[in-house]
């Protein structure tokens, strides 16, 4: 009897355990992917000698609306599309 009831115990302390975890990293999931996308964007505008944070200011005066996620895609998978991306924001 006394190992039945134990055992659910603990099963209902793992399970609310489960859910704390789960609702802190589904926030700390957007923060990292945030991160990954800083530091994709970064590494290709270092190659047009442009540091990150000076070229997100430009992009912002340019009133280009392209949000991180895609840059880092573009920055990833269409180099030459980014490369035009930084050539209209240096203008």
């Amino acid at each position: 009897m006394w190992g039945r009831k134990s055992k659910i115990k603990v099963a209902r302390i793992a399970s609310i355990k489960a859910g704390v975890y789960a609702y802190r990293d589904r926030r700390a999931n957007k923060r990292n992917f945030r991160r990954l996308w800083q530091v994709r964007i970064n590494a290709a505008v270092r190659e047009f000698g442009l540091s990150y944070s000076r070229f997100i200011d430009k992009l912002k005066k340019s009133n280009v609306e392209i949000d991180r996620k895609v840059l880092s895609e573009l920055a990833k998978d269409y180099p030459a599309v980014f490369a035009k991306v930084v050539e209209e924001v240096n203008k």
